[in-house]
């Protein structure tokens, strides 16, 4: 486990996602007032849409957010399983963020050219003010698997043979991800208890790749953590 981390644990999944929401919009509007711009990795997942349809509902400098995607699943454009889909229904769609500060990987292309397409984007990008990620069952975060093999200096990866059904998908780097002025892990769900014991354990996970300079913070529903 990350030396550097500072566990939330809260009692509901809504907590964790009323929580976010607010630990965002703040860090928002610091990024903003620092330098004009807030630049925000977005995550998919049940936890994350929550946060999303909260974020809508707010009223936010939205002109100065910019939008990028820490994974996205090799499907078409429109498919309702992507990352980028899925953000747009519960959160972009809603709110004025300029298109052009949405920066959608291009995954129905195939992860070699999503991931070719996107290094030059997160290399101008980079640090971010706040990345946020989940925890799958088997350790991964975003699409970065347990036993897949990647150049640790490569920004973003095609990802190939993934677990978890579609099997080819586009990931930003544990290197990148972990570039970051703020980050955020949101874990819900009985169904992570035990993932999260082997990485509070120090298990050898994709999630504890992930390792930023500065504190990350984990929001974590009492169903997920268990003392």
């Amino acid at each position: 486990m990350q030396e550097n981390s500072r566990w939330h644990t809260l009692a509901t999944a809504d907590d964790v996602a009323t929580v976010a929401c607010q630990h965002i919009l703040k860090s928002a509007q610091a990024a903003i007032a620092k330098h004009g711009k807030f630049k925000l990795v977005l995550a998919g997942g049940t936890t994350p849409e929550k946060i999303y349809r909260l974020l809508a509902k707010t009223d936010a400098d939205w002109a100065n957010w910019v939008v990028y995607y820490g994974d996205e699943r090799c499907l078409p454009a429109d498919d309702a399983e992507r990352n980028s889909v899925i953000a747009q229904t519960t959160l972009l769609n809603h709110v004025p963020i300029p298109a052009g500060q949405i920066f959608t990987m291009e995954a129905e292309h195939g992860g070699e050219h999503a991931a070719g397409h996107y290094r030059p984007i997160v290399a101008a990008a980079l640090p971010f003010d706040m990345v946020l990620l989940g925890l799958g069952e088997d350790g991964h975060t975003a699409s970065l698997f347990p036993g897949h093999v990647h150049d640790a200096d490569e920004l973003v990866h095609a990802v190939y043979n993934s677990p978890k059904p579609p099997p080819k998908r586009v990931s930003i780097s544990a290197k990148a991800l972990s570039d970051t002025n703020e980050l955020l892990f949101l874990v819900t769900g009985a169904n992570k208890r035990e993932i999260v014991k082997a990485w509070r354990a120090g298990a050898d996970l994709p999630v504890a790749s992930i390792k930023p300079e500065n504190t990350l913070d984990i929001y974590i529903d009492s169903d997920a953590y268990q003392a």
